[in-house]
């Protein structure tokens, strides 16, 4: 026995549907999707979400759950002001310098990742972490804004 010559066992394959072959085919002409309509253009695809035009089931049922969209801050960590000299003012403007933020316009917050190293820095930030402050003013630093956990 070859390899050409071994075929499927009888009945185990199905010849499939030849459509648009001519009139006389039998599915000819509009290949069996009957004349005008959405259903008989190509690319024709309802989704699974469709319930026949009316509302999707996942719309009409009622939203439930916390959905709150709060600000978005910029993260600055503790680890990331040992690039800063001793008694500098550290701003929005000073951390873009660095390229430690990405825009002057989104509000940062101060975070208490690592441990910083240098003193008598200045920060000016929009909110930081009970934790962070604390550190912050171990070491001789000091927060323009005083809002904790924000």
């Amino acid at each position: 026995m070859k390899l050409n010559q071994i075929k499927p066992a009888k009945g185990s394959r199905k010849v499939g549907k030849r459509l648009g072959q001519g009139l006389g085919s039998g599915n000819g002409k509009t290949a069996g999707r009957g004349q005008k309509g959405q259903k008989s253009r190509s690319g024709y695809s309802k989704g699974s979400s469709w319930e026949g035009g009316r509302s999707r089931l996942v719309m009409r049922l009622p939203k439930r759950g916390f959905n709150k969209v709060g600000l978005i801050y910029q993260i600055i960590n503790l680890k990331d002001l040992n690039m800063f000299e001793v008694g500098a003012t550290v701003n929005a403007e000073s951390l873009k310098a660095k390229g430690l933020i990405k825009s002057l316009r989104k509000p940062i917050k101060l975070l208490a990742d690592g441990e910083v190293s240098v003193s008598g820095l200045m920060l000016d930030v929009d909110a930081h972490s009970a934790a962070a402050g604390k550190a912050l003013e171990a070491v001789g630093g000091r927060l323009s804004q005083q809002k904790e956990g924000n």
